[in-house]
């Protein structure tokens, strides 16, 4: 079955998977420099194929370009996306709607499992920055591979 939308998945909220990806990011050593990525290769036994550090349901990352700026204003500080070490950057979708959902990036297809809790790392790159990435979900969310596909940049998520 190929999966397009959640309203597909028979989600009783009707909720409608819309949104785009804007940027992509490997983490290719723990606690090494972020390497922003044209496309990312995702795998159900591996997670991103590149990052380092994943786990049965914490394989992929996703933030909320939105809660980014929010958070960034909060603090006074303009940092890159890439400071919060997530995995892809999305715009125009409400991601903390879409946990136990799975939802269809690129050829990908992923269960959105959590919220990421921000951890002190956030504070190492901006003092402040874990604080401000508490509320609303604004650290964004963590999901695991159901099926193995290719996300590039400007795909869709449904």
């Amino acid at each position: 079955m190929q999966v397009t939308s959640a309203f597909e998945l028979n989600d009783p909220r009707g909720v409608w998977v819309q949104g785009i990806v804007l940027a992509l990011a490997l983490r290719p050593e723990k606690g090494g420099a972020m390497t922003l990525c044209e496309r990312i290769s995702l795998t159900p036994e591996n997670g991103v194929i590149g990052d380092h550090g994943t786990s049965k349901n914490r394989q992929v990352t996703l933030l909320d370009e939105a809660n980014w700026i929010a958070a960034c204003e909060e603090i006074t500080a303009n940092l890159p996306w890439t400071a919060r070490r997530a995995n892809i950057l999305v715009q125009g979708i409400d991601l903390q709607e879409l946990v136990e959902q799975h939802i269809r990036i690129g050829t990908a297809l992923v269960e959105i499992i959590g919220e990421v809790d921000p951890c002190h790392v956030m504070d190492a790159a901006q003092n402040g920055l874990k604080d401000a990435l508490k509320p609303d979900w604004r650290g964004g969310v963590y999901a695991r591979v159901i099926e193995a596909g290719t996300i590039c940049l400007d795909d869709q998520l449904s």
